[in-house]
């Protein structure tokens, strides 16, 4: 139940957690259940936020791995950290049930991503991407204690596994924060 205050157990992503996993994230991202919370890309973006297939390949691949917020045995949350070059690791994915949103779970995926990218990658740096037109999102990573880099990447337009933007104008600014 939203707002319970039993603190939410962590622990990685298996694939039995691929169907409540799927339904999560794109409950987060899109469409009229994703307007519940605050941190949508609903405006920008239709279609999917992932598939089952990449969440599989994310699961299987040792140098990443997603985190799962659980109350009781409900998934409530969840974060991707990937193992980059030289140190860094990718924090991506986060995701909060929209019902949940604002009762500090995002902040406590942060954290537990940041701890599993030191402790299980070696990380001393964390990156993420996104998207520029978000800029409540940026602010709120902001407040996490990451940068902005000055870097710009693509939108991958036109693959339809990363949704169907409504503007040409999508791209993602990088953010960065040193954790070791």
């Amino acid at each position: 139940m939203p707002g319970t205050k039993t603190p939410p157990i962590f622990r990685p992503a298996t694939l039995a957690d691929i169907p409540a996993l799927h339904a999560l994230v794109e409950s987060a991202y899109r469409g009229d259940s994703a307007r519940l919370g605050w941190t949508h890309e609903a405006d920008l973006l239709d279609g999917q936020r992932t598939d089952p297939e990449s969440l599989t390949a994310i699961i299987d691949d040792p140098d990443q791995q997603i985190l799962v917020a659980l109350d009781g045995s409900e998934i409530i949350g969840c974060v991707q950290i990937a193992r980059k070059e030289h140190g860094t690791s990718y924090l991506g994915l986060l995701s909060v049930d929209p019902r949940r949103q604002a009762t500090g779970l995002g902040r406590q995926l942060i954290t537990a991503a940041e701890r599993a990218a030191a402790t299980h990658f070696g990380a001393h740096a964390i990156e993420m991407t996104v998207i520029k037109q978000r800029t409540e999102l940026i602010d709120y990573y902001h407040r996490r204690g990451y940068s902005p880099t000055g870097e710009e990447r693509p939108f991958p337009h036109g693959d339809v596994r990363f949704g169907l933007p409504k503007t040409t104008e999508l791209v993602f600014v990088v953010l960065s924060k040193r954790i070791a």
